[in-house]
């Protein structure tokens, strides 16, 4: 079986899509019953890009300000460089991993991670929620299978696009070997380069955008002991999204209550969610949640909402709160920092828990549903 993949998007910082391609890409690539291979903006070829595009957030910037179609054109480029490959590889199928597939005359496989767009536009670049809503549709009804991240994202797919169920394939996520958990010694450089101190410190990570509730975190850490908060600072780890980010966080950084180490490598990000004392995942609305199963498996006991996915991917591992109520985020972060033993109990069960997930789980789902499709009539 020969699949040709769209990873266009690894110009990007490694987050979100990025990682799911990355990752699942070397699952695919360990396996003898397919060959795969990518295209990546202009260029074909059976590696993919080793880094993203130096500045691509500041180039993505510019061409949004200066281009009048710049989604547009960004699918224009892609279209032509697929059309290429498949006329040098002839393939047997096409995966588009985002939520544009490419118009190709070949069996097509589509991931869908969430339907944002739907539930929350407002959080969503005005120019890509015009290319979904202009693109997406379409895609669906062409899709032989749909790949959905979560059975949540399965039943919200079938519910609100009427897709069939025989053309859903749910085909959770995995975690990289490279989350595990870290000793203070191994974690101490890396630390003290950016100031904090092992399991001293409450993490975030994610790019900083509206649907990550940031605003309830920083409702919630101010209402908690200043003491606790000296002891305990708030790091933010990730690069800035779209939207408004909160005012109050100006005033949280000025006062070193809030750390913001932007997008790190993949090495500082396992040494960070390994050393924290608690991941705070108060998202209002995740497709997934992957950081959620990261931080179990590096040893972290994570709080998150009681909704979305959320609940189905920590399988009752996790502290889950309300996403409107600071008061019940700020209760459980004063009971994981102070309560020992509660905080040795989910780190145990998240450890369990991380386990029942791995990339090579994915791409065997995946390669079921590349069978399935190439078998579906057209």
């Amino acid at each position: 079986m020969r699949v040709i993949l769209n990873a266009s998007v690894m110009f990007a910082p490694r987050a979100g899509i990025g990682q799911y391609v990355g990752e699942l890409s070397g699952a695919l690539q360990r396996r003898d019953d397919l060959q795969l291979l990518f295209t990546c903006g202009l260029h074909h070829g059976a590696e993919l890009p080793s880094q993203g595009l130096r500045n691509y957030s500041q180039l993505s910037r510019l061409a949004k300000r200066m281009l009048p179609s710049p989604y547009e054109l960004k699918r224009r480029i892609e279209q032509y460089a697929l059309s290429r490959a498949f006329k040098a590889w002839d393939a047997d199928l096409y995966h588009e991993p985002s939520l544009w597939p490419l118009k190709l005359d070949r069996p097509t496989v589509m991931t869908l991670h969430d339907l944002t767009h739907v539930h929350y536009p407002e959080t969503q670049p005005v120019g890509r929620l015009r290319a979904i809503e202009r693109h997406l549709g379409r895609a669906l009804e062409n899709s032989r299978q749909i790949l959905c991240v979560s059975h949540f994202t399965a039943a919200q797919a079938m519910e609100h696009y009427g897709i069939p169920e025989s053309k859903i394939s749910v085909t959770p996520l995995g975690v990289s070997e490279n989350f595990h958990p870290w000793s203070a010694e191994e974690a101490e450089p890396l630390l003290r380069g950016f100031g904090l101190s092992y399991r001293q410190y409450l993490l975030c990570v994610g790019t900083l955008e509206p649907r990550k509730n940031l605003e309830l975190v920083f409702q919630a850490i101010r209402s908690l002991p200043r003491g606790l908060l000296e002891r305990c600072p708030l790091v933010l780890c990730g690069s800035y999204g779209w939207g408004k980010l909160p005012e109050s966080m100006a005033a949280l950084l000025a006062e070193r209550r809030v750390i913001h180490l932007g997008y790190r490598s993949s090495t500082e990000l396992h040494a960070l969610l390994a050393s924290a004392r608690i991941l705070l995942f108060p998202s209002f609305y995740e497709g997934f949640g992957l950081p959620i199963l990261e931080a179990m498996a590096s040893g972290t006991p994570v709080v998150t909402s009681n909704c979305a996915s959320m609940p189905e991917v920590s399988g009752g591992a996790a502290h889950l709160i309300n996403p409107q109520d600071a008061n019940d985020l700020s209760e459980a972060i004063q009971r994981l920092h102070d309560d020992q033993q509660y905080w040795h109990r989910l780190q145990q069960l998240g450890l369990e828990r991380a386990m029942r997930f791995t990339w090579n789980r994915t791409a065997e789902l995946t390669v079921a549903a590349y069978r399935t499709a190439l078998q579906a009539s057209c």
